[in-house]
């Protein structure tokens, strides 16, 4: 396995408020231009430069690493910037060819300021360095890696001296999991809360999810209802606010719950509950391509698979409500960090099966869960859907979250519901292939992947996809 020490992660570590395209291309650069800013506070800057490497450099641009970078150094945050105005931001720093700085503005001209470096850093795929010189002469250099789902780690951090907490039920693995579950006959979902309490209250923990519930589902709305084509030359159309007006045939509405109950009308046929797991998916990721709010889920690029599971389970399922909105994300978050610990959830580690393979695999415990199914048979539903997406490339065309990403979302959900009932209906005793094997193959299977299936854009669909894209 990955990691040999116990790490403490919080189900708010796995999902996070932020802005499209990629966790790891977007937010994680976003949150290093942040902290380096933390660095030179109070100081007096001459001049900032940044180098992005690897990773971050061949599919850069096509995620918005240079757009995120600046943003961060402008002092915008990915949770509560206006996204409306995210191309007024970036305007008027090209045009005044300047960063604002302790309520002054030091020259920044981002074309230049901003290098793409091809080779890639020793530790991980997505390093960057940012340099500050300063009035005096002074150079101060910092260097971090994103390392997936929006986290990262400054050059030379130890994450394992970091204090971790004390909470009644460490878990590194899924074997873990199963002990303290089956010893306290409590489901995943109660021992994530009672971990959860050592940081936050009930009211602050159920709040905090609701939250990030409410954001999924204003992004499954808002991507319902947006036509036109996406940004970045690909000539991708929207599809999601089409499927959505056909599937309601003229039904009117005028509230996000209004939308929702009529959903719930339309008829639970086959046909129509897969139409619909496919809108929801395609529109949140639709919305990420557009460098809207969205959840990572482990990060954005997958972010579409959880609320359209979530939602399939809420408009065509029994279902106890806000309850088990708090008990699907629970759920989810504990599998995602299990991945996360024994794994990777960056796909410029280990391909998408670190991200659209895990956001399934998520999901089928979750939703498991949620339909009585116990902590076996939840992670059971796990260790197959990530079974079926071992070995997922991260291939996409023009280094933007398009294509395959958004359509892999709605396979991503597919699966996880199609893992869920085999679970359900299976005795986990039974089951020949724990979910800790599946992690460590996970993990195997990344590091044996070349490099050009790894969010480079240097093989797969990216090189067999012709397409002619603007130059700006």
């Amino acid at each position: 396995m990955k990691n040999t020490a116990y790490e403490f992660i919080s189900v708010f570590d796995i999902f996070k408020i932020g802005v499209g395209p990629s966790s790891s291309h977007t937010m994680g650069p976003w949150m290093a231009a942040l902290r380096f800013l933390d660095t030179i506070a109070g100081e007096k800057i001459e001049k900032i430069c940044v180098n992005l490497y690897g990773s971050l450099a061949k599919t850069g641009r096509g995620h918005g690493t240079d757009i995120a970078v600046i943003l961060g150094l402008a002092g915008h945050h990915p949770k509560t910037i206006d996204v409306e105005k995210i191309d007024d931001y970036i305007s008027e720093i090209y045009r005044n060819k300047a960063l604002p700085f302790n309520g002054l503005s030091i020259p920044f001209e981002p074309l230049n300021d901003i290098s793409f470096i091809n080779f890639k850093l020793p530790f991980h795929p997505n390093g960057m360095t940012f340099e500050a010189r300063l009035s005096n002469g002074t150079l101060i250099s910092k260097t971090y890696y994103s390392i997936g789902g929006g986290f990262i780690i400054e050059e030379g951090e130890n994450l394992s001296e970091i204090p971790q907490p004390t909470v009644p039920y460490p878990t590194t693995n899924s074997a873990d999991l199963e002990k303290y579950t089956s010893s306290e006959g409590i489901a995943i979902s109660e021992l994530v809360m009672r971990n959860e309490r050592v940081l936050r209250s009930d009211e602050a923990i159920r709040n905090c999810l609701l939250e990030i519930w409410n954001t999924m589902f204003e992004c499954v709305f808002r991507g319902c209802h947006k036509s036109g084509e996406l940004p970045g030359g690909l000539g991708v159309n929207r599809r999601a606010h089409a499927i959505n007006a056909k599937l309601l045939d003229g039904t009117e509405y005028t509230t996000k719950n209004g939308w929702l109950k009529t959903i719930r009308l339309s008829g639970n046929s086959f046909t129509n509950v897969t139409k619909w797991v496919s809108c929801f998916a395609l529109a949140v990721n639709e919305e990420n391509a557009a460098f809207g709010r969205v959840v990572t889920a482990p990060t954005n690029g997958a972010a579409g698979v959880i609320p359209a599971v979530l939602l399939y389970y809420l408009c065509f399922c029994e279902n106890r409500g806000e309850e088990d909105i708090l008990k699907f994300l629970l759920t989810a978050g504990e599998i995602g960090s299990l991945f996360k610990k024994g794994s990777t959830i960056s796909a410029a580690m280990g391909g998408c099966q670190a991200e659209i393979g895990v956001s399934s695999a998520m999901a089928a415990a979750a939703l498991t869960e949620c339909k009585g199914g116990s902590p076996q048979q939840a992670l059971m539903a796990a260790e197959i859907a990530m079974e079926h997406h071992l070995g997922l490339t991260c291939d996409p065309v023009n280094g933007l979250v398009q294509i395959p990403c958004i359509e892999r979302n709605t396979m991503g959900a597919m699966k996880a519901i199609t893992a869920s009932q085999i679970a359900l209906s299976s005795d986990p005793a039974l089951a020949r292939v724990p979910l800790d094997s599946v992690i460590k193959t996970m993990w195997e299977t990344a590091q044996d992947m070349s490099d050009k299936y790894k969010e480079t854009a240097d093989g797969g669909l990216a090189l067999n996809v012709s397409v002619k894209v603007p130059e700006c």
